[in-house]
């Protein structure tokens, strides 16, 4: 299959510094999925309110990604955009907000991110009259399930169609769905449903148990990594840091170190794309050679770091992998 446009841009332009980085890490993206391994994308701050979607969407159908670590912000904010997208409202000049300006987005329902504000009603309550139902069915039929399932159920029952407001082919959300894509959810909580889903077991009207946990999580990933990791095995693709990374690159030395599984093989391609700056103590400015310390990577593991924008750097390696 023949490059498109984007891809042979980048390789005419992307030859040096970051740029070159960019195209070393798609590169070794693709030659990875090549040789049959499986790859992990990690999604970290608010890459579903940037519109990932778009291209992201398209490399879960293509099935070149296997499974997703996100924060329970990126479940969410992917489908708050599907229903609500035309109630969004961009602020360019958001630098120049004074304290005043936020606090009137705050009393019209406007919840900003960066340049971009989520509208309360249309977005979360919109989401959360039909997920609410969706939790007391399974509470009363003894179900429990994690909260990237439960996201799985609204989505496949059909009731939010009604409100979609973009191409659906441009939900990374209802493509993972489709596709039944394994997702884990670490610290599910600090999201907006995972604090509506508190309320409600605060108010004693759900148990905390209907939702399963993030140990059960840990111990998801595990089984699905055992299952996944023979032949070239499973690569590391991650945008951004925190939670979303942190949590599931820590499943290797879990299983080597701390139930004595000493032939489970290190992750086996690696790449961050990251504005943090290399820094002392900070997980996010670490450079990817510390990982070998903790026993997450091998020595011969590829491993590559651009530090850039995600939201410009992320579309850029995808469209390479897409072949567009």
């Amino acid at each position: 299959m023949e490059r498109g446009p984007i891809s042979k841009f980048i390789e005419k332009n992307y030859l040096h510094f970051n740029s070159a980085a960019l195209v070393d890490a798609a590169k070794g993206y693709e030659d990875y999925l090549e040789e049959g391994g499986k790859m992990m994308i990690t999604l970290a701050g608010a890459m579903s309110t940037a519109e990932l979607g778009i291209s992201l969407a398209e490399m879960i159908r293509q099935d070149k990604v296997a499974i997703i670590s996100c924060t329970g912000a990126n479940l969410e904010e992917d489908i708050m955009n599907l229903v609500a997208h035309s109630h969004y409202k961009r602020v360019p000049n958001y630098r120049d907000l004074s304290p005043q300006d936020e606090w009137d987005l705050l009393e019209n329902h406007y919840n900003r991110v960066t340049d971009t504000c989520i509208p309360e009603e249309e977005a979360f309550r919109r989401i959360q009259q039909h997920i609410h139902k969706i939790w007391v069915d399974a509470e009363a039929a003894g179900e429990r399930y994690f909260p990237h399932e439960y996201m799985y159920k609204l989505l496949n029952s059909g009731v939010l169609e009604q409100y979609y407001e973009i191409d659906p082919k441009n939900s990374w959300m209802l493509a993972a769905a489709e596709k039944n894509l394994p997702i884990v959810v670490p610290g599910w909580e600090d999201s907006t449903m995972g604090n509506i889903f508190a309320s409600y077991v605060i108010k004693q009207e759900l148990k905390a148990s209907t939702m399963k946990s993030g140990i059960e999580y840990m111990g998801y990933l595990a089984d699905w990594y055992i299952k996944n990791s023979d032949g070239k095995g499973v690569g590391f693709f991650q945008i951004g840091g925190g939670i979303a990374g942190d949590f599931p690159i820590c499943v290797v030395p879990m299983l080597y170190q701390d139930l004595e599984m000493e032939n489970i093989p290190f992750w086996g391609y690696f790449c961050q794309i990251s504005d943090s700056t290399t820094s002392y103590g900070s997980y996010s400015g670490a450079v990817p050679n510390e990982k070998i310390t903790w026993g997450k990577l091998d020595i011969k593991t590829p491993k590559f770091i651009v530090e850039s924008d995600a939201t410009i750097v992320a579309p850029l390696i995808f469209a390479w992998i897409l072949k567009q």
